[in-house]
């Protein structure tokens, strides 16, 4: 599988550097230039920046989720969720309630090179270790004014930020670079899909396909996710993916340890476009590296041209939840 994939690989840059007197070029991983490697469409090239989101009732709505290109759900404490936004297509004026990053975000963000995270703290014995990794670590403090709380809610799911302030204390920012992700027309085949729903203990996603919006509505545990202007927000491309969940080293103040989300290495995956389900295989074998998503011929999987969202899941919950 890999073999062939590399193959692919090798086809497209050739296409690419045929096309660079036509066209002006190809990105790396067969993106257009000017568009972006997140999300297939255009955008100019711009400083990564990763905010952790609370995801609690408490915290909804949330705010500037429909300007990330990359939303990541990730399992936490007492089989809880917390979402982990990227944004370099563009930056909304505010995004939040902002909280605190786990051990699992430092793997996961080690493909976009020295990104930018935003977060309100860790657990004492990790932050040295957030200090260390290869990002740009922006907790209130290090920010020049860039946090600010809601008074109209309670502490701590009222603590928001200001995106272009945030970056000025990353201004060495690495900038959106290939992730693995390719987009372009849908693979053959598929299962016709309405409905999809990922579950954790205490926590569910589901993805409703809209036709009229060509994209699926986000409900989590039962609230359909609305942009600032009231709008349903329509993904058009979700990946479910199999990993392996863990007790990480570190635990929150009540005892309880916090899971960690094995990122790298390999597994299925269900990805959801176009109103249909495709099986598919995950592969991202170093953690500097991305994740590349196949059919189970082997061949790259496109996404649909837009904000894509990754829900990880067990392993085995991968083949459940079509409706």
């Amino acid at each position: 599988m890999r073999s062939r994939t590399r193959t692919v690989r090798a086809g497209t840059a050739l296409l690419c550097v045929l096309l660079a007197g036509v066209s002006g070029g190809c990105r790396q991983g067969g993106v257009p230039e000017g568009s972006s490697p997140f999300t297939g469409k255009a955008a100019r090239a711009a400083p990564v920046l990763a905010v952790k989101i609370d995801n609690v009732r408490a915290a909804r709505p949330q705010t500037g989720l429909d300007a990330a290109d990359l939303v990541y759900v990730e399992r936490v404490e007492s089989g809880l969720s917390r979402l982990l936004a990227v944004y370099s297509s563009r930056l909304p004026s505010a995004v939040g309630p902002v909280r605190s990053a786990r051990e699992s975000d430092l793997e996961l963000l080690r493909q976009f090179g020295r990104p930018a995270l935003a977060y309100s703290g860790t657990q004492a014995k990790l932050e040295p270790v957030v200090e260390a990794a290869p990002l740009y670590p922006l907790p209130p403090g290090k920010t020049g004014g860039a946090y600010f709380r809601d008074r109209n809610r309670a502490a701590p799911h009222n603590l928001y930020l200001r995106p272009e302030r945030a970056l000025k204390a990353a201004p060495g920012a690495s900038t959106a670079r290939d992730i693995g992700f390719r987009f372009g027309a849908a693979p053959s085949g598929g299962r016709n899909t309405a409905s999809y729903t990922a579950r954790y203990p205490a926590a569910r996603f589901t993805f409703d396909w809209s036709a009229e919006r060509r994209g699926w509505f986000v409900s989590m545990d039962g609230t359909p996710v609305k942009a600032a202007s009231g709008q349903r927000i329509a993904v058009p491309t979700v990946v479910v993916q199999g990993v392996r969940i863990r007790p990480s080293r570190y635990h929150d103040r009540w005892g309880a340890s916090s899971p960690y989300t094995e990122t790298t290495g390999s597994g299925p995956a269900r990805v959801l476009r176009d109103g249909k389900a495709y099986e598919a295989r995950w592969s991202r074998p170093s953690p500097d590296g991305g994740t590349d998503f196949t059919t189970a011929s082997g061949t790259p999987l496109n996404f649909a041209p837009g904000q894509v969202w990754v829900v990880y899941v067990p392993e085995d919950a991968v083949g459940g939840g079509a409706g």
